[in-house]
């Protein structure tokens, strides 16, 4: 029987932290213990709920200031300690301060990127900063929940992947680990998101009134080096954002090696998520709609033999399956649970 985990959750105040709080309020294996925003954070103080008025009368729990003397009291000192905490931070946090919960034997779920790419010479480039903990980054480990039980399973800092590379890897993966296409081929990764993917904070870029279909940071993004990593082959990634709140949705072209047929396509998207509840290959391209506020991603895939060419779509929710229930999955896979328990139903 696994023991109910004490958990604390870093940045509780943003789209996907907020989510991540609903999740594990509903997870009957789960005490929440502290939510938490930044130490300068206008939140603090405020109830969980006031912030995100679904949770009323639900979760009416104070947000507490992150600082240094709180990790001392909560944390290092205290005579209780947690069992995980996940990070819905900005990605300097995260880096800064994983190793010490780490250290602390708490486990670490971080839903930034702070982690995700293994080279520590990418960050400056790709997020702006300098890696301060690159002993905790050679240890931290990829959580694509459907890809990689095993090494989430024994780890203790789960990098959970971002919105788009989990759409994108959930349609490369397939083909790539079954070496289907043309090696140092173009793959072209087209991906649309809602402005909820921005976070909470406003901007004129990302407000609805101003957004309008448009691609942006193209060649320059900073999922793209996650998607390749990951997908072990080059990728090009052509972010666009569109004018609706949440979904995502990832659009991959593959040249095919001459001799793959479309069966032998169909069987290796089969075999790797047949038993996996929260991928769902769908008979028609895939919609937002259908994904919107759940854990699942769609998959649907056309292969076109004479040009040696597969064309696959994944529809996600940016917020659940992009980023808290995909964390969810992965707290799961390390207490030796279901995937998806308490994502579709409690498991004993």
């Amino acid at each position: 029987m696994t023991k109910v985990q004490k958990v604390a959750v870093i940045g509780a105040s943003g789209y996907a932290g907020a989510e991540l709080v609903g999740l594990l309020y509903q997870h009957d294996k789960v005490s929440i213990q502290h939510l938490v925003v930044s130490e300068n954070s206008t939140s603090c103080g405020k109830l969980f709920s006031e912030l995100h008025g679904r949770w009323q009368g639900i979760c009416d729990v104070p947000l507490q200031s992150f600082s240094q003397k709180w990790f001392d009291d909560k944390v290092a000192n205290a005579a209780e300690k947690l069992d995980a905490v996940f990070f819905a931070t900005p990605h300097e946090f995260s880096a800064d301060w994983a190793k010490a919960f780490v250290d602390a034997g708490v486990k670490v779920f971080d839903l930034s990127g702070g982690f995700r790419l293994k080279e520590a010479g990418d960050y400056p480039k790709f997020y702006g900063f300098e890696h301060a903990n690159i002993e905790a980054l050679t240890q931290a480990k990829y959580g694509l929940a459907e890809w990689q039980q095993t090494d989430i399973a024994n780890t203790n800092l789960v990098a959970v992947p971002g919105c788009y590379p989990t759409a994108s890897l959930l349609s490369l993966k397939p083909i790539t680990s079954n070496q289907l296409y043309v090696e140092n081929s173009l793959i072209v990764v087209n991906g649309i998101s809602g402005v909820s993917g921005a976070g909470r904070s406003a901007s004129l870029a990302t407000n609805f009134n101003e957004v309008s279909l448009k691609p942006y940071n193209i060649l320059q993004h900073r999922h793209q080096p996650e998607i390749s990593q990951e997908a072990n082959a080059q990728v090009i990634f052509n972010p666009h954002l569109a004018p609706y709140k949440r979904g995502l949705l990832a659009t991959v072209t593959m040249q095919l090696k001459a001799e793959v047929t479309a069966e032998q396509v169909d069987a290796a998207f089969i075999n790797a998520y047949q038993d996996k509840p929260l991928v769902r290959l769908v008979n028609a391209w895939p919609q937002i709609g259908n994904v919107a506020h759940t854990p699942f991603a769609d998959i649907h895939w056309q292969v076109d033999e004479e040009q040696h060419v597969v064309v696959v779509s994944c529809a996600i929710d940016n917020l659940l399956k992009g980023a808290s229930s995909q964390a969810l999955q992965c707290f799961n896979i390390s207490l030796g649970l279901p995937s998806e328990y308490s994502l579709l139903a409690n498991r004993t």
